[in-house]
């Protein structure tokens, strides 16, 4: 259980060059470089909330739009999440969180299932939230959900503010998954009758 979980994904293809490095027994801290100055502002939050220890440099093809570096990275993301991970031994494995944004209130819940499944409720009702288009928005995790391995929900229950609703879904995924990846004191073995996740 002392094992340093950690973990760093290279993510290299005609379209991208990608590194991310993940502790998931971190301070909070990161150093996060994308290109896209919102999606940067939003893994600052994952990380500081989800007390993640985060490094990522992202090189992608911005001068055609943001799909492509918002696409490979959360992949890497979720890829580095579940190598750090390793075989799953005690970890809680659940986690959910609810998070006010002002006027808006997101929700999510995550299960490191090791079966990807993912659903979004909400929209969002402008294009852009700075140089990141929404409908890159739930991509992004459901791109993390596959790769991640896990069985993600996220909720936008109400709020008017785009900018709002969004910080609200990464701090929520932030706090669920910091649950989910820790240690349960009272148990030693994977949490699964089935013996796996």
């Amino acid at each position: 259980m002392n094992q340093a979980r950690t973990a760093t994904v290279e993510r290299k293809t005609k379209e991208t060059k990608i590194r991310v490095f993940v502790n998931l027994d971190g301070t909070g801290k990161s150093d996060v470089n994308t290109g896209i100055g919102f999606l940067d502002h939003m893994l600052d939050q994952l990380a500081f909330h989800g007390l993640l220890d985060l490094e990522v440099h992202c090189d992608g093809d911005l001068h055609i739009d943001g799909h492509h570096s918002t696409e490979d990275l959360a992949l890497a993301l979720g890829q580095a999440v579940r190598e750090a991970l390793g075989d799953k031994q005690g970890i809680q494995r659940f986690g959910h969180a609810y998070i006010p944004m002002d006027e808006a209130l997101l929700r999510c819940v995550i299960d490191l299932s090791g079966r990807p499944e993912f659903v979004f409720q909400g929209k969002f009702t402008q294009p852009a939230i700075g140089q990141l288009d929404t409908q890159l928005i739930p991509h992004f995790f459901k791109s993390f959900a596959l790769t991640s391995a896990s069985t993600l929900h996220l909720a936008i229950l109400y709020g008017s503010n785009n900018h709002h609703q969004c910080e609200g879904l990464f701090k929520a995924l932030a706090r669920a998954l910091r649950q989910a990846v820790e240690h349960d004191p009272r148990r030693q073995a994977v949490t699964s009758t089935k013996g796996t996740l």
